[in-house]
């Protein structure tokens, strides 16, 4: 093709042809235009330069929405007897949740409006101030203690933080643009496996010495999915998985609560009154409930049958209120949530939306398997909050959070655009030509390219 450089509007006119009236892109803006040797990447990134913000996914949001619902009318049903007696006031850990919800909604709805590439520049802020947090539930005075672990920032009267709640997300955001900065480089060991396994031992070491580890299990495991999916060597994923493995075989045996837990979990009927006790009230109450529930807030479990029952035990509760036919319409909108995700990332323009949102998506699946599993008698009970569900505000602000992230990358991903916007490359009919630019050299293509010449 021969540029025409008569053709040539000056940056910032506006100019008729086959697009319409849009303004030309200023040299800057056109430096990558490979328009010599590829007319149509021209015409594809003018047309992206046009593209406003699609309409947020409406299925994702309603079922974060839904999810949010659920999970204060439980929250409720299953704390009242408890805060009853704790508090003196059946409402306590009800009004918490919900003054958590609100602050989760309005960062749940700014975060959908902000553009989630603005996080790619932050995730080094981002990431050491998750890390100054989890070092100050260390200090005394600051850490606030409680059932034997020191999780929470108390100062004054304000109500706690939990700092690794926040983690979770910090990780996510920290680790897409590490690896989307990365490239193929990840695929040696000095530059992607090290690397990689230095930034979650930080974040480990920080979290054992709380201990939570069923935090870290949660954001080891949320980092190696992403790290194999940003496309890690597969003898690299050997390596990981089984140095991971030994890592978490010394910290449980190290750790007097996590051998107890194993023990308990296959020889719960032998301790029933004692650290069975959980165990053993968690499988009975989801079971309790029948097909249909015994009805909501007729639970007889939730009276002191079942610790915790408004943190780790609410799917229980939920499955002795509502039966099979409530728990699984829960799972549910849980499956549509973490579907609408996956597709979200995989429309995203750039590596760092889609290990983004696999990320995220990874942390919500991840945390929903072990709660669930842990309150079936399927693995061992962790302790990690239900996301949207358990009480917790710290853990609900973060999760709603994370999930307007997601629906910001819904509405920046590629969506069909009208026929007229993206002419064929033959057409005929008169296009505006592009001064070409010094040459330079090609960007590397993602591995989740989808080869259509308009993202990166």
């Amino acid at each position: 093709m021969t540029t025409n450089r008569a053709a040539v509007p000056n940056p910032g006119s506006e100019s008729p042809g086959v697009l319409g009236r849009v303004r030309v892109p200023s040299l800057r803006g056109t430096r990558n235009l490979y328009v010599a040797e590829h007319p149509a990447v021209g015409r594809r990134i003018i047309r992206r330069l046009r593209r406003s913000p699609s309409p947020p996914d409406w299925v994702l949001v309603g079922s974060v929405l839904a999810l949010v619902f659920i999970g204060l009318i439980f929250v409720f049903s299953s704390s009242f007897a408890i805060s009853q007696e704790l508090h003196g006031n059946t409402r306590h850990f009800a009004t918490r949740q919900l003054i958590g919800a609100g602050i989760g909604l309005f960062a749940f709805v700014l975060l959908a409006r902000i553009d989630y590439r603005i996080w790619q520049r932050l995730s080094s802020p981002i990431i050491w101030v998750s890390l100054a947090l989890l070092a100050a539930v260390l200090i005394p005075g600051i850490g606030h203690e409680e059932n034997g672990a020191t999780r929470w920032i108390q100062i004054g009267s304000l109500p706690a933080l939990q700092p690794s709640e926040f983690a979770k997300l910090a990780i996510c955001v920290y680790v897409a643009a590490w690896l989307a900065n990365k490239g193929d480089e990840i695929k040696r060991i000095p530059l992607g496996l090290a690397p990689f396994c230095l930034i979650i031992g930080v974040i480990g070491s920080l979290l054992m010495l709380e201990p939570d580890l069923g935090t870290f299990a949660a954001i080891a495991c949320t980092g190696v999915v992403m790290f194999f999916l940003a496309g890690a060597a597969l003898r690299h994923m050997f390596m990981l998985l089984v140095g991971g493995s030994a890592v978490l075989f010394a910290i449980v045996v190290g750790a007097g609560y996590g051998m107890e837990r194993i023990r308990t979990f296959f020889n719960a009927e032998e301790v029933a009154q004692e650290a069975g006790f959980q165990i053993i009230n968690l499988v009975s109450t989801l079971g309790s409930g029948g097909l249909t529930g015994v009805g909501l807030g007729a639970s007889r479990q939730k009276f002191f049958y079942v610790p915790s029952a408004h943190t780790d035990g609410v799917f229980a509760i939920i499955g002795e209120e509502t039966g099979m036919l409530g728990a699984m319409i829960v799972l549910t909108i849980f499956a549509v949530m973490i579907y609408r995700g996956i597709r979200a990332g995989m429309r995203a323009e750039d590596r760092f939306g889609t290990l983004l949102a696999f990320g995220i998506v990874a942390w919500f699946t991840l945390q929903a398997f072990f709660n669930v599993a842990g309150v079936m008698r399927t693995i061992v009970l962790t302790g990690i909050p239900l996301p949207f569900l358990s009480f917790g505000s710290s853990a609900l602000i973060a999760s709603m959070a994370a999930a307007g992230i997601l629906v910001s990358i819904s509405r920046h991903g590629r969506g069909k655009m009208p026929e007229s916007a993206d002419p064929p490359v033959d057409d005929e009919a008169p296009t505006r030509d592009v001064a070409p630019m010094r040459e330079t050299k090609r960007p590397r293509v993602s591995p989740f390219h989808s080869g259509r010449g308009d993202g990166t």
